[in-house]
């Protein structure tokens, strides 16, 4: 582990940084678009939904053997083979010709990003310093929040000159390009950290359920309102009519937001502490998800937006940062995939929950119950998060 005198940011830019907000781009400029091109394709508005789900369910079905995936082929190996099997998977929904076919490009992408994700996080917790480990999980949270600005306004472009299917083709090149940047990083800037031989994922799990049944909980209920925020605002758009590519411009305005403040955001969890960061992002996301049902035109549907994006760049590598915390040693990559598990899960439930209340009651209702639930979260937080001494 490098020393705290020696360690500096800038070496995680080759191995970390970029490939993330590669591959970050390509899966943000996707996520807009999955509702509509399923509703071209005859899917209904809860449908649509639920193919956008697709994502976050690949997602939670990777997180168990993404941990002995990493722990065998080391984490920048890892994160080679999840960007290029990733490029090659959405190749099925360039070509699809039914929702089938697109639902399944759409679950490759979101399992290759359990392995991508799980590789970088471990990777950071075992070689930073605990000094340095918020600002640099933050930095890490805002190459999210790039990729969430660029890959949007992106594919707004690609759309109005090539087409909606075009964007596929973006997200291909782009998670090769990521694949690429790590693959021509020389190995020693990445240097594999020790394979864990805790036992398992289900053995650590066990042994340190209080912390997930607690704080995984919490943060699963922050990856749920932030998730419902991406699905439910693109959704809530062809509820109100408005055109694909200026709904994907707007999210993209509002995600240059949550960019430009994620450093502010990482500062105050370094300077004031996790629970300082954590409850205040779950109340102010609680309540900007119960304010998208009062959004009827462009205007206020970007008010909302920003609301939402100032919201969560309060929080901007929160999640990843408790979980480091929490991680014990030796149990590291196991500890993590268990904890990633509560993150996607709540990630996963979004589209269900939404596509539910869609169908049942209504998209606002949703929203706005994923609101109150995040409120919920931000009491475990203030809650728990001291007793297992992290303040």
């Amino acid at each position: 582990m490098p020393g705290k005198s020696k360690f500096k940011v800038k070496e995680l830019v080759m191995p970390v940084y970029l490939p993330a907000v590669l591959f970050s781009i390509g899966e943000a400029g996707l996520i807009p678009i999955i509702p509509a091109s399923a509703e071209h394709m005859g899917a209904d508005l809860a449908t649509a939904g639920i193919i956008a789900g697709l994502v976050m369910f690949g997602t939670v079905l990777a997180d168990l053997p993404a941990a002995r995936l990493v722990n065998r082929l080391g984490e920048r190996r890892s994160m080679i083979a999840a960007a290029f099997v990733a490029a090659t998977g959405i190749l099925f929904s360039v070509f699809a010709t039914n929702i089938f076919m697109l639902g399944l490009g759409v679950f490759i992408i979101g399992g290759t990003a359990s392995v991508f994700g799980l590789a970088r996080h471990s990777y950071i917790a075992e070689t930073v310093p605990f000094e340095f480990r918020a600002r640099s999980l933050s930095i890490l949270g805002g190459m999210f929040r790039l990729g969430s600005f660029l890959g949007p306004l992106i594919g707004a472009g690609v759309i109005a000159w090539f087409g909606i299917e075009s964007v596929y083709w973006m997200a291909v090149v782009f998670c090769g390009l990521a694949g690429i940047t790590l693959l021509t990083t020389k190995p020693e800037a990445m240097a594999d950290t020790p394979p864990n031989v805790a036992g398992g994922v289900w053995k650590v799990a066990v042994a340190e359920r209080h912390k997930l049944l607690t704080l995984g909980t919490a943060s699963g209920i922050l990856a749920l309102a932030r998730t419902a925020r991406n699905i439910g605002l693109p959704l809530w758009a062809l509820f109100i009519g408005l055109p694909v590519e200026q709904a994907a411009l707007l999210i993209g305005l509002a995600g240059a937001l949550d960019f430009a403040l994620f450093y502010v955001g990482g500062k105050a969890i370094d300077k004031r502490g996790r629970r300082f960061a954590a409850v205040p992002t779950l109340v102010a996301m609680g309540i900007g998800l119960g304010l998208i049902g009062l959004s009827t035109d462009a205007w206020s549907f970007l008010a909302v937006a920003i609301v939402l994006s100032v919201a969560n760049a309060m929080g901007a590598g929160l999640v990843m940062v408790i979980g480091a915390d929490l991680a014990p040693a030796g149990a590291r990559n196991e500890f993590l995939a268990a904890y990633r598990i509560f993150l996607d899960g709540g990630i996963a439930a979004a589209a269900p929950i939404l596509s539910v209340l869609t169908a049942t009651i209504s998209l606002a209702a949703g929203l706005t119950t994923i609101g109150g639930l995040s409120v919920f979260g931000a009491w475990l937080m203030w809650r728990y998060l001291p007793h297992h001494g992290i303040k």
